[in-house]
C-alpha cells in the first residue's frame, strides 16, 4: 500500500470514561474516526469478549466486523 505522509498520522485511541489507552492507530486522510482498519492499528491494548472490544475498565468501544472495529460514538477520544 502506499500512503501520502503529509495525511497520515498515529493516534493514541483513549477510553474516554478513564482516559487509558485502547489502540496506537495510523490515521490516514481527513475526518472523524469511525472505525479502525485491523492493518492500520500498531499496538493493541483492548480486551475482546467475541465480536465486542472493550476497554480494560470494560467499557464497550466497538464491535469488530472482520476487516475494521466499528467504534460506538462517543466511547473513544484521541
Amino acid at each position: 500500500m502506499i500512503f501520502c505522509l503529509m495525511t497520515a498520522r498515529v493516534l493514541e485511541v483513549r477510553c474516554k470514561s478513564c482516559d487509558r489507552i485502547i489502540f496506537k492507530y495510523l490515521k490516514i486522510g481527513k475526518g472523524k474516526l469511525w472505525h479502525c482498519w485491523k492493518g492500520r492499528i500498531i499496538e493493541d491494548y483492548s480486551v475482546r469478549e467475541g465480536e465486542i472490544v472493550k476497554c480494560a475498565c470494560g467499557k464497550v468501544i466497538g464491535k469488530d466486523e472482520k476487516k475494521w472495529i466499528k467504534l460506538k460514538p462517543f466511547s473513544i477520544e484521541y
